[in-house]
């Protein structure tokens, strides 16, 4: 289930990210999806989707932070 745009990504992700963080999170979660094809490679139990959804979630939060107002915003280094 793979993402081929940003509009295709779940109302959660498109509402709040911006469309940078969008992007991140489309391309690792595609990445991902490839990745933990077979369950051998994921950790417990978790389905290839929850896996490649908590992937993507990881990669935007590298380079984004969530600031006090609750609005998405890339970190400054």
């Amino acid at each position: 289930m793979p993402y081929g745009r940003n509009r295709e990504l779940p109302a959660q992700v498109r509402d709040n990210l911006p469309e940078a963080a969008q992007t991140i999170y489309r391309k690792s979660f595609n990445s991902a999806w490839n990745q933990y094809d077979s369950p051998e490679k994921r950790r417990g139990k978790a389905d290839r989707e929850e896996t490649a959804h908590r992937v993507a979630w990881s990669a935007v939060k590298q380079a984004y932070e969530k600031g006090d107002s609750g609005t998405w915003r890339r970190k400054s280094h």
